[in-house]
């Protein structure tokens, strides 16, 4: 090669990745068919495709291809989505790793006959795309006269694709927090709606409770006793209904950072035996073992809340003539004692792809009823207290919720959770 055709090469290059550089990463889309546009008139081929692997297919697809004749060609006919295990050149080059080149495709073994057929296609190049250090696709350039690729394309290819793995990172990254902040914005819209709601609400319920109250003392003066049934269930629902709104506004407080705890001595065992004895149903036992006293320094009422959330939880995944059991304990952690409440069901466990987010707000496991609050509420009071809530839950072997609290009382500063 003369100098003068060098330095046309290295012109080449660089002119490209300037442009390259240039190209915004508003969508990853829109910047890989940029991209292709400007490889194409670089390398003066037919066609450039920039294809991504698809784990969940085993499928490469072509999110970048050139405005040209034969790209839009090969959209129609759907050859701009290659499944690996149909073969081709194209996965070939993602599988090993190893770059492409050849002028006569037509003579290639195993080359997809769409891409010689249909596109017409003699001459291809290709290397593979990496991205952030891992495999992640293919850039292939085609062009329909015999030959028409060098050594040298290749080896510009080569060079290109790394500055497209930068421009997907980065249009990637750009997606990530776009969608995030979409994510989060509809998130606190819908928080503060619900707040709203329930105060709103909750002025509603106490004239409504006092009405029924009413209405069963009538229909116990009078002998009603089906009325009198009628009206403990209508109690009974606008009670649960109450919770689910004093709920809601202490995740509003979480929120605000305005959730507060009133630390005093309490007996968790004898909180334990109240809370079994009043949420046990004749198909769902609860069993309590416990030392008869297990004192530890903490807000009686919240952690009420903590266990009856957890208690109410796995009641609902627990199947009819099974039992819950609320075991208490204590240990010496680094020479702090810790007392730990363990909610064992019998139910089928939390599905794997729910764990990591168990304690997540509006996260609910499988077909149980409610809007996932519980368990959140419940992790808050621990962190609240300086405790912890985990999970175990071996699949098919139900679930074990542990609350650990320091015995001591939560940290001296008890403004933050």
């Amino acid at each position: 090669m003369s100098g003068k055709e060098a330095s046309s090469k290295e012109g080449r290059l660089i002119s490209t990745l300037e442009r390259l550089l240039e190209l915004p990463a508003a969508n990853l889309r829109q910047s890989l068919n940029q991209a292709s546009d400007l490889l194409v008139d670089a390398l003066g081929a037919d066609k450039i495709d920039i294809f991504l692997f698809e784990a969940s297919r085993n499928t490469l697809c072509a999110l970048g291809t050139s405005k040209t004749p034969m790209g839009r060609l090969q959209r129609s006919i759907g050859l701009d989505i290659q499944p690996v295990a149909n073969g081709g050149s194209i996965a070939r080059v993602f599988t090993t790793g190893d770059p492409y080149i050849t002028g006569h495709s037509d003579q290639e073994p195993g080359e997809l006959p769409g891409l010689i057929h249909e596109l017409g296609v003699r001459s291809h190049i290709a290397v593979r795309l990496v991205v952030e250090g891992e495999r992640r696709g293919v850039v292939s350039a085609h062009s329909a006269a015999p030959e028409f690729f060098s050594d040298d394309d290749l080896r510009f290819l080569g060079a290109v694709a790394h500055w497209i793995g930068a421009l997907t990172h980065r249009a990637e990254l750009v997606e990530q927090v776009t969608s995030a902040a979409l994510a989060q914005g509809r998130r606190q819209a819908a928080e503060e709606l619900i707040t709203v709601l329930a105060h709103d609400l909750r002025n509603y319920l106490s004239p409504l409770m006092g009405r029924l109250g009413m209405l069963h003392h009538r229909a116990e003066l009078d002998g009603r006793v089906d009325d009198m049934r009628d009206a403990d269930r209508a109690i009974s629902s606008v009670a649960r209904l109450g919770q689910l709104i004093s709920d809601l506004l202490d995740v509003g407080r979480i929120e605000q950072g305005l959730f507060e705890i009133a630390p005093a001595p309490m007996n968790l065992a004898a909180l334990a035996r109240d809370i079994a004895a009043a949420l046990g149903t004749p198909s769902v036992e609860i069993r309590v073992e416990s030392p008869p006293e297990l004192v530890v320094v903490a807000d009686r009422d919240r952690l009420r809340q903590a266990q009856e959330n957890l208690v109410s939880n796995a009641i609902k995944h627990s199947p009819p003539g099974t039992w819950v059991l609320i075991k208490l304990t204590s240990e010496l952690i680094k020479g702090m004692e810790y007392a730990h409440v363990d909610i064992v069901d019998r139910g089928s466990g939390v599905p794997p792809e729910i764990l990591p987010r168990i304690f997540d707000r509006f996260v609910t496991n499988g077909h149980a009823s409610g809007i996932g609050l519980g368990l959140y509420l419940a992790s808050r009071i621990a962190a609240a207290h300086g405790g912890t809530l985990a999970v175990s839950s071996p699949p098919g072997n139900g679930a074990t919720f542990r609350l650990s609290l320091p015995a001591s009382g939560p940290p001296v500063r008890r403004d933050e959770l």
